[in-house]
């Protein structure tokens, strides 16, 4: 059976771990009473007020880039050590709340494409009828009008 730290169980309560992970600690649950005492003592102490720093800094999303700092990774624009933060949160902590920002940017971005090409597509359709039209014959000359 796999062992998990205090850290990963602290995340798993705070349901701020990877869903991969999660899935793993509430199989592993179902098990080993020893995890369920370590998941109870955790809880206990919580409920006491006592916590440690790295639960504080999850709780408060201390380490989590900014949205403007991931919209500038998604535009490819930040700085090498920037980038290399954020793919290190992403791909090596897995931290749910950095992808699920990246992830809604993402969409509000390709929302954003697509609405640009909306409006480009009705400006073009109401603005068609001022245009003379090249049946006439007289395809690139000026209306005398």
């Amino acid at each position: 059976m796999s062992e998990f730290t205090h850290a990963e169980l602290e995340a798993y309560l705070d349901e701020s771990i990877d869903p991969a992970r999660a899935a793993a600690i509430e199989s592993a649950i179902k098990e080993d009473d020893d995890l369920k005492n370590r998941l109870s003592h955790i809880n206990g102490r919580r409920d006491a007020g006592i916590h440690t720093l790295g639960e504080i800094w999850r709780r408060h999303q201390m380490g989590v880039p900014s949205r403007e700092d991931l919209g500038s990774y998604l535009l490819e624009i930040l700085d090498e050590d920037k980038t290399k933060y954020i793919d290190f949160r992403i791909n090596i902590l897995k931290c749910q709340v950095t992808i699920a920002n990246l992830n809604d940017l993402t969409q509000q971005q390709k929302g954003s494409d697509e609405s640009v090409d909306s409006r480009r597509k009705k400006y073009f359709r109401s603005s068609a009828g001022f245009f003379k039209s090249s049946s006439s014959g007289d395809e690139g000359q000026e209306d005398p009008k």
